[in-house]
């Protein structure tokens, strides 16, 4: 662990790209192989299944540092990260052992199934070893939050560096449901890999002044932005597969693509997104959601919420990588592709739009909603399917949120640096003369609007319920959501997707707020 914490140290000591990159690239070159193995698997998201709760932790950590509880819970709160609560209030070890990360990771994966006692005493015998940046490593182990500020693309590029080997390639060979446990470092850096793997996904960046800044509107093509699940269908030969964009195997998930296997050539790999489909046209987000979870889908599901793959991009065709060929070339022979495949299959090519202008474009857009998109996709003709986000090439250009006018009913602390603020927030709306509760948001605000609010909420609270306080609806905000949909779940009979704080309404009363029908009426 002594060399992992060395290069934890470097990467969180500077905020110089090159810097990191250098950093990662030697530890890959000179840690042994099982510690690289589990370094990259870590950085991209393959952490050990956790082994112990946090209730345990806090409590055995209670102990050893000799402090009661609630003080544990209250330093918890303020530094808000557990893994990190836990490092500075256990006592100061005199042990030094050596061991590697891989060495620590196997012993984690060996708590599963161990009585409580059993994984009690490993864990305080681990504490015992272990000092400063290495208990904190191990802590954020044990948890699985471990996170090290690397991107990555970052790591993929350091990766390449370490191998010698081109980032695309290095990108492409990261991608899939591989583990430790499941490959090797030579498989992993210059085996041929699994037949069904994915590519990585090339990612749009937000147009948020218009599309006027592109250029000749000529050189664009346009798509709708579909409110679905991004996937890539990966049919090679002996190997069917439906990725989600992030990196999850969800094949089984939707039985309606398995007839895709046969109808589609060896060697084809197309972008698109899943949606729940009904008469020609999607369904909403709703209908797809009640599948996103069920690794099992019964026959009423099937029926309810039929699935569908619409195209946006073919990468791969007979086994030839189409990446770096114009997205005009991609577009045409994906098209040729699905026109010769037979009638009554659930995969059609996502339509582009026709537009004269960018002002028609606009036009367009404005009507999003009645397609059930989220807004519009612009890509250059030119441009080839990159790795992840990369300005200038493909931009998403996402209708105008919703907004609501609201009043905050609760409001809770926050966590880690603004713990000793109160920023976590639940708002109403007005059903005659009672206030509904609706929506829960914490961002958007500036640190110095969370402080005025704080000291409101402290002199204006009227009940606790342990760390929620109530107050009276008095403070009105804009909240903006991107879409809403029924929830019998919820008092208010909606539900809102990503609602956020778009400012404070320091000239609204409450008696002027958005009503409970107003709000329902936004319902689809």
């Amino acid at each position: 662990m002594n060399r992992f914490a060395t290069l934890f140290a470097a990467l969180d000591g500077t905020t110089k790209t090159g810097e990191k990159t250098a950093a990662l690239a030697a530890y890959l070159r000179e840690a042994p192989e099982a510690d690289r193995l589990w370094t990259v698997a870590l950085l991209s998201g393959r952490r050990p299944k956790r082994a112990v709760n946090a209730t345990e932790l806090r409590i055995w950590a209670a102990e050893a540092a000799g402090i009661p509880d609630w003080l544990m819970e209250e330093a918890d709160a303020v530094a808000g990260d557990l893994a990190e609560t836990i490092a500075l209030v256990l006592p100061v070890t005199s042990t030094r052992g050596d061991r590697t990360l891989s060495d620590w990771i196997a012993r984690l994966s060996a708590l599963h199934g161990q009585p409580p006692e059993a994984r009690k005493a490993a864990v305080r015998a681990a504490w015992a070893e272990l000092d400063g940046t290495r208990r904190f490593l191990f802590n954020k182990l044990l948890t699985g939050g471990f996170r090290m500020g690397v991107s990555r693309g970052l790591m993929t590029r350091a990766l390449a560096q370490a191998t010698g080997r081109a980032e695309t390639d290095i990108a492409h060979r990261l991608m899939g449901n591989w583990t430790p446990a499941t490959t090797t470092w030579a498989a992993l850096t210059e085996g041929a890999g699994s037949d069904a793997r994915p590519y990585p996904f090339a990612l749009a960046s937000a147009l948020e002044d218009g599309p006027e800044p592109l250029g000749d509107p000529a050189q664009w093509r346009a798509e709708w932005k579909w409110d679905g699940i991004r996937g890539q269908l990966v049919v090679r030969e002996g190997a069917f597969a439906l990725w989600s964009r992030g990196e999850e195997l969800v094949t089984d998930r939707f039985p309606e693509f398995a007839a895709l296997a046969r109808a589609l050539p060896p060697g084809t790999v197309i972008d698109a997104e899943v949606l729940a489909w009904a008469e020609g046209a999607p369904l909403p987000f709703a209908a797809l959601q009640t599948r996103i979870t069920r690794k099992t889908v019964p026959k009423r599901l099937l029926a309810e919420a039929p699935a569908h793959l619409l195209a946006y991009d073919l990468l791969e065709l007979g086994g030839q990588d189409l990446r770096a060929v114009p997205f005009d070339t991609r577009r045409a022979r994906l098209e040729a592709l699905i026109a010769g495949l037979p009638p009554g299959l659930s995969l059609s090519a996502s339509p582009l739009i026709p537009f004269a202008d960018w002002s028609a474009l606009a036009a367009i857009r404005a009507r999003a909603r009645d397609h059930r998109a989220e807004g519009i996709m612009l890509k250059r003709a030119t441009s080839p399917y990159f790795t992840g986000r990369k300005r200038g090439d493909w931009w998403k250009w996402k209708t105008d949120p919703y907004r609501v006018d609201a009043v905050m009913v609760y409001a809770q602390a926050g966590h880690g640096r603004r713990a000793d603020l109160f920023t976590d927030f639940t708002f109403a709306v007005r059903n005659g003369e009672a206030f509904v509760p609706f929506a829960k948001a914490y961002s958007g605000l500036t640190d110095a609007e969370f402080a005025r609010i704080t000291a409101w909420v402290k002199a204006h609270t009227l009940e606790r319920f342990g760390p929620v306080r109530r107050v009276p609806p008095e403070l009105v905000f804009e909240l903006a959501f991107e879409g809403i949909q029924p929830s019998p779940r919820h008092k208010s009979g909606v539900a809102l997707r990503f609602p956020r704080i778009a400012r404070w309404r320091h000239d609204k009363p409450a008696s002027e707020i958005d009503t409970l029908a107003s709000l329902r009426a936004l319902l689809p």
